[in-house]
């Protein structure tokens, strides 16, 4: 196994660190996209163009996560060490925030819209709804960068930016359909309410680590082991 100080020195080598921006920019401009669309109403289409063109954006330079709950999946997975993990989160929370920042000085009159929940739903309810959604999407990840099935090309991200759109049109006016924790933090910072916050970090982060160890020791066990960075 490697040492924590081998691990320390992978994290910050030139190419972790244009993951580090390639994770940026791409959450950086999903959250514009996605954030804005709430806005303008067309959500679930703009969040499945989105992600489709942020993951793909990223996919060969980062792996193209985009979402805090994605490169939790894959480092329970163990395709990403820990201390690339809290850099990509670092990268991904700071595209967010920046985005949504952004957005907010851009559209003067407009609110940044905060993922909530209706009165009469808990918010158990809710983080079982996000974790199943966030459980689907990470699957899906794990299912487009596996190499047996071939290389993941265009299909690939066109396959997780579906699912993310299909997730926000089921899931839309329950909890916003947010499956990022990311997405989340930046528009509660900006838009000045955390009420509920944690339903969008619990219930996706424990979707995800149920995706990573499904896929990969029952659904398709890796025969050999897959190196580090690959993801979406």
């Amino acid at each position: 196994m490697a040492s924590l100080k081998s691990r320390l020195e992978h994290s910050v080598t030139p190419i972790a660190l244009r993951a580090y921006f390639a994770e940026y920019i791409s959450t950086f401009l999903f959250v514009y996209a996605s954030v804005g669309a709430a806005i303008l109403v067309a959500i679930a289409v703009a969040n499945a163009f989105a992600m489709s063109v942020a993951v793909y954006l990223a996919a060969n330079i980062s792996g193209g996560h985009v979402n805090p709950a994605v490169t939790f999946g894959m480092t329970i997975g163990g395709h990403i060490t820990i201390p690339m993990a809290i850099f990509y989160w670092i990268a991904q929370m700071l595209g967010s925030v920046m985005a949504c920042l952004l957005l907010k000085t851009s559209t003067v009159a407009q609110q940044v819209p905060v993922h909530a929940i209706p009165h009469e739903m808990t918010g158990f309810g809710a983080a079982i709804l996000e974790g199943v959604m966030t459980f689907a999407l990470v699957y899906t990840v794990y299912a487009s960068a596996d190499p047996r099935r071939g290389a993941m090309g265009a299909i690939g991200p066109l396959a997780i930016g579906f699912i993310v759109g299909a997730n926000v049109l089921a899931s839309g006016p329950f909890t916003g359909g947010s499956m990022n924790p990311a997405l989340s933090f930046g528009t509660s910072l900006i838009g000045g309410s955390f009420k509920n916050q944690a339903v969008y970090w619990i219930g996706p982060m424990i979707g995800a680590a149920v995706a990573g160890i499904l896929y990969d020791n029952v659904v398709f066990p890796a025969e050999v082991p897959i190196s580090d960075g690959i993801g979406v």
